[in-house]
């Protein structure tokens, strides 16, 4: 315990030393808002359904079977309800201290703006925003979540689909270039929340030239060999006492 006392204080001179920090997040930061991380154990990819949620969540599968996509979709992967939490508001408040320079995110559930941050480079997109194929026309959430089947435009009648990245789709070239920016002048890289597996996002890490490179994470991840400091505990738990 004593030891994860000694952490929480370096972290808080970190913190306190520098500047120009850029956050990396991954699913760990919203499971403290209770949104289930499809990749642990006891998330999604362990619950019954017709097709592994890999595969469902795939560009094959929303072009072949756009309805059990969005049966799919709309039950375990919207929570509108869920919160920011500790993790959440201390970035943004650390940006607006002017500490915090951007927050680099794997979620797609807009809890970072919900807290007041600024910079947020979503590399997977965003379940709050949605497009007609068709004529591009904007829809909200609740407008997919209220829909049935495929959901429609209104204007010319296309499939609306979520402005989310789906397994065997490209992430934004604009949005790697501007992340690969924001990680390459960091001074400070707090890695939090992720377990690094993903990529290309967890390639992103890779240009971080910086001083201080911190990780906290509840399980080992590829990156703790090369961290100048480790904390393994829950991210909003770690947040909360700097």
């Amino acid at each position: 315990m004593e030891d994860h006392q000694e952490n929480i204080e370096k972290l808080k001179e970190i913190v306190r030393k520098y500047g120009n920090i850029v956050f990396f997040g991954g699913a760990g930061v919203s499971t403290e808002s209770g949104i289930p991380d499809f990749r642990s154990v006891d998330g999604l990819y362990h619950q019954q359904y017709d097709y592994p949620p890999e595969t469902i969540l795939s560009h094959t599968f929303y072009r072949r079977n756009p309805g059990e996509f969005y049966r799919f979709y709309r039950n375990k992967m919207l929570f509108l309800d869920a919160k920011p939490n500790a993790a959440h508001h201390k970035l943004a408040e650390l940006e607006a201290r002017g500490k915090l320079k951007a927050v680099v995110t794997q979620n797609i559930d807009g809890l970072h703006q919900a807290a007041g941050s600024k910079t947020v480079l979503e590399l997977h997109g965003s379940v709050l925003r949605n497009y007609c194929e068709k004529c591009g026309q904007f829809y909200d959430v609740r407008f997919i979540l209220d829909s049935t089947d495929v959901p429609k435009c209104e204007k010319c009648g296309g499939s609306v689909k979520p402005d989310v990245v789906l397994y065997e789709e490209g992430l934004d070239q604009r949005t790697m270039n501007d992340a690969v920016r924001f990680i390459h002048s960091a001074d400070v890289l707090i890695i939090g929340g992720t377990s690094l597996a993903v990529y290309p996002a967890a390639g992103l890490i890779d240009y971080f030239r910086g001083e201080k490179l911190v990780v906290i994470n509840k399980a080992p991840t590829p990156r703790d060999a090369h961290a100048d400091l480790l904390l393994q505990a829950p991210i909003g738990e770690v947040f909360a006492q700097l």
